[in-house]
């Protein structure tokens, strides 16, 4: 069931039951765009959907969106992304102690598991992962750290993600990775655009 709601002339905000649905929509729009559609922005349980209203019409729009599918399907952004990370995050310990694991215990179930990039927010290029272990689930830092180094891969809640650039950030910091995910020398710039499914390796 999804609920379709006016956002000013130009757009249209879809809302979804949770990121799989999320990550289903925007996969249907992106094989298949409905006509007038300019751009689609997923988000945590919404998709933002702007078009021309020369083209279409707010109506004829949520009839298109009514009958898509919001089965998660697979990445439509190409190969699956390994990234590296060399353990070494400053709240590891602190992540092994608050969930009853040890470190060796917790570096395992975060490379275990297969993680698909719902949405983008933040920063350019900070893709919010999810397929988190749900033992890694914790809340963020009561105390934001002021400057989190770029490569730094950290938890929140239910997402994984890697800080693409130095940024204030309050998630758990397990290590860090040499890869670049947001270069914009590079084309594409983002390595972790939505719907690209991510493997993190221990080196």
């Amino acid at each position: 069931m999804i609920r379709v709601h006016r956002y000013g002339t130009r757009a249209a905000l879809v809302d979804l039951p949770g990121a799989a649905e999320v990550l289903g929509l925007d996969a249907a729009l992106a094989a298949d765009p409905p006509e007038g559609v300019e751009e689609v922005v997923p988000a945590a349980r919404t998709v933002l959907v702007r078009f021309d209203p020369g083209r279409t019409t707010f109506e004829r729009l949520v009839e298109q969106l009514s009958g898509r599918p919001l089965e998660p399907s697979p990445s439509h952004h190409g190969d699956e992304l390994v990234v590296p990370v060399r353990y070494d995050g400053e709240d590891l310990a602190e992540v092994a102690s608050a969930t009853g694991l040890t470190e060796a215990e917790v570096v395992e179930r975060h490379t275990g598991a297969e993680y698909r990039v719902a949405f983008c927010g933040f920063a350019p290029g900070f893709g919010y992962l999810t397929g988190l272990d749900p033992l890694l689930h914790l809340p963020r830092r009561s105390n934001p750290r002021v400057r989190v180094p770029a490569g730094a891969v950290a938890v929140a809640g239910e997402y994984a993600a890697v800080y693409p650039h130095p940024s204030p950030g309050g998630w758990h910091l397990l290590g860090h990775t040499p890869l670049a995910v947001w270069d914009t020398e590079r084309e594409p710039p983002n390595l972790l655009a939505p719907g690209t499914t991510v493997r993190f390796t221990a080196t």
